[in-house]
């Protein structure tokens, strides 16, 4: 096993971990948040896109990493977006929560995680086909936040750190 995988495995084991100590692993959190009326999930990624966010681009600008965004393409953005919502109501997991589940040891998340694999074994299979029809749907390429609005990624980051502090402030005071 290499380096890079024996990384990837603890930060996965790490996250899966932090996960169930968040509790947003737990079917009430799942169906509070498809119900808007708990945002616990919610608050859980954006802590995790806020740090996240912070320490990729102070390590990119220290260059100790290299960025490399995906194609923004919104055929495979909304069509992935509806899958993966469908997904989710469906089985009450996304898939970060139904491999932390079955870590947990509740055995009807293999379900998610079965259709999951199954899924990306159709993706792989139609790929071709979908790439020169969905996936070639309005291609913006491969830019950020920061290349679509023309400011430094410092200029974005604090704006989107504001709105999420906002909105942390905000769901606590509704108490959702």
């Amino acid at each position: 096993m290499s380096a890079e995988q024996i990384l990837g495995l603890a930060t996965g084991v790490l996250f899966g971990f932090l996960l169930q100590k968040g509790r947003v692993i737990r079917f009430e959190k799942q169906i509070g948040a498809m119900l808007l009326q708990d945002m616990t999930i919610l608050k859980f990624m954006m802590s995790a896109a806020m740090v996240g966010g912070l320490g990729i681009y102070i390590l990119a600008d220290a260059g100790l990493v290299a960025l490399s965004h995906k194609p923004m393409n919104v055929g495979a953005v909304v069509l992935g977006g509806i899958l993966f919502g469908a997904g989710w109501s469906v089985m009450g997991y996304c898939p970060g929560t139904s491999v932390a589940a079955l870590g947990e040891g509740r055995i009807h998340a293999i379900f998610a995680v079965i259709g999951m694999l199954a899924g990306a074994a159709v993706y792989a299979e139609i790929y071709p086909a979908f790439s020169s029809s969905v996936g070639a749907w309005k291609n913006f390429g491969k830019i950020g936040l920061d290349d679509a609005f023309g400011v430094s990624h410092w200029v974005i980051l604090p704006v989107f750190w504001a709105a999420a502090v906002a909105l942390f402030y905000v769901f606590e005071k509704k108490k959702i």
